[in-house]
């Protein structure tokens, strides 16, 4: 494994083909601080632009996936001047950024398979951080907390879109209007998770599925996710031409040649992401 290369507050590592993106700030339970915005996407963008790279797990250090936005770093180190012009200021610049290039924008439009691995609390900013991966894998003792109005705001980074399309509207209404925190059984009832598994075994859980998502062939998984995302504001009609556009091309990779010739050979395929 190659070693994990430390970037202050966010660790990278890539191992056979599964890069590995950790929040690390475990004494203040990951709380995004304004340095890790960058590094975090960062981060994401060296994983979606690295060709070796084929499927992404996004985790965090200690007892906490992320708790959300670190107020007092966000209000120049106070926790009682959240009301105050300049608090205001200082923390709509470590939400905003640039959001073309903010944490949650580029989850978004990565086209590399994303796999949160929810090893604890994850509430606010940490919430919806891993509402942006493609599979959620959550640790029997984690949560999720949706606590936006208890702090009089909204879910800023993109809870309010994807909450209603993985929950329905009226759940998703209960949940954002309630500002509740659900259990990692409750996430897996409502479909918010895919899996609950034990503490103990959460990585190793994340990274087999990993894998065996990067065995495949890397342009298709691609290719499936960024449809999967168009689809979600097309037509059908439309939807189909796309999709049928996307086939041709793959059609034409050394990729799909492999895929149809070692089903016939009766072996595993090889695939060279080409």
């Amino acid at each position: 494994m190659e070693e994990a290369r430390a970037n202050n507050e966010v660790l990278y590592a890539v191992e056979a083909a599964v890069a590995t993106i950790t929040l690390n700030r475990p004494e203040r339970m990951n709380t995004i601080s304004r340095p890790m915005l960058a590094q975090l996407s960062s981060a994401l963008l060296e994983a979606e632009r690295d060709p070796a790279v084929r499927a992404v797990i996004l985790t965090g250090s200690g007892r906490a996936f992320c708790a959300g936005l670190d107020l007092v770093s966000a209000t120049g180190g106070t926790r009682t001047g959240i009301d105050s012009d300049a608090a205001i200021d200082s923390r709509n610049e470590a939400v905003t950024l640039d959001l073309k290039t903010a944490p949650p924008t580029v989850l978004f439009n990565m086209d590399k398979p994303t796999i949160c691995a929810i090893n604890g609390a994850a509430a606010g900013y940490g919430m919806d951080t891993a509402l942006g991966c493609d599979i959620r894998m959550m640790s029997d003792n984690a949560k999720l907390s949706a606590a936006f109005v208890k702090r009089g705001i909204v879910p800023e980074s993109g809870g309010t879109w994807y909450l209603p399309r993985l929950l329905g509207w009226s759940r998703a209404a209960e949940l954002i209007f309630t500002g509740r925190t659900l259990s990692a059984p409750e996430c897996l009832e409502l479909g918010l998770a895919t899996h609950v598994v034990p503490q103990d075994t959460l990585m190793v859980r994340a990274r087999l599925l990993a894998l065996e998502i990067a065995a495949n062939a890397p342009l298709a998984v691609q290719a499936a996710k960024r449809l999967m995302r168009m689809g979600q504001s097309e037509t059908f009609n439309d939807h189909v031409h796309h999709v049928f556009l996307q086939f041709l091309t793959l059609m034409r990779t050394a990729d799909a040649k492999e895929g149809m010739v070692s089903f016939l050979e009766k072996r595993a395929a090889e695939f060279q992401g080409r």
